[in-house]
């Protein structure tokens, strides 16, 4: 789940970052902005940003970015179980006894700030956890999806069929993204989008049934 890649940043620079990290700071802060497409087309970093010692972390990473995010996890606690659509890069800025859990395989991953990026397959089921008393810092970088020319598109909705938006979305993705996350990468679906808990995209439509699968009782799934 959880990979070094080739790509580290000096020490001194993590404990800068960590040094520089205000305590007022909670949960997660986006360092960039979209210049188009969401989930498809390159992210810049914010002008608040620029000429910081994130704009140093951020530009370490030599790739087309999606969001990037500075997520804070406090001391004892830990994520609700899910999988994401896109796969994530990460680099540890702070903390002790934390963990990336492979809850589909049941294997912990330690983490700690050793300068290094991380490749990590979020299409497995995971959560993050701070087990310590310092917070946990990290900066989050989303990859960009691939655009694909698809042989025999057909247009997909997902529209959850209860009132909870919260639900639904834990739902979504514990039993949906890890599919959809394994579908980009096989080249099977385009143009993905995500409005007001309503999911569309572009599917490969050899793909339709292993999709029709899936669908838990709680979403409809609509082909147009």
């Amino acid at each position: 789940m959880l990979t070094s890649t080739n790509y580290t940043v000096n020490i001194d620079l993590i404990q800068s970052a960590r040094d520089q990290t205000p305590e007022s700071w909670r949960g997660r802060i986006t360092i960039n902005r979209p210049t188009g497409n969401f989930f498809y087309d390159p992210w810049v970093i914010k002008e608040e940003f620029q000429n910081t010692i994130w704009e140093i972390l951020y530009n370490s990473l030599p790739a087309n970015k999606g969001e990037a995010r500075i997520i804070i996890l406090d001391p004892a606690e830990c994520y609700v179980v899910h999988a994401d659509l896109d796969d994530r890069f990460h680099l540890n800025v702070s903390g002790e006894y934390c963990y990336m859990i492979d809850i589909d395989n049941q294997k912990m991953y330690p983490v700690s700030a050793d300068g290094v990026w991380y490749d990590m397959d979020t299409s497995l089921r995971h959560t993050a956890a701070n087990f310590g008393r310092l917070y946990r810092i990290q900066l989050v970088i989303r990859k960009l999806l691939p655009r694909v020319k698809l042989n025999s598109p057909i247009s997909i909705r997902i529209v959850p069929t209860i009132k909870s938006v919260d639900h639904a979305r834990y739902i979504f993705d514990d039993t949906i993204s890890p599919w959809l996350n394994l579908a980009s990468k096989n080249n099977l679906i385009d143009e993905f989008t995500f409005d007001n808990a309503v999911v569309s995209f572009k599917l490969e439509s050899i793909a339709l049934g292993d999709l029709q699968k899936i669908i838990p009782s709680e979403f409809d799934l609509v082909v147009l």
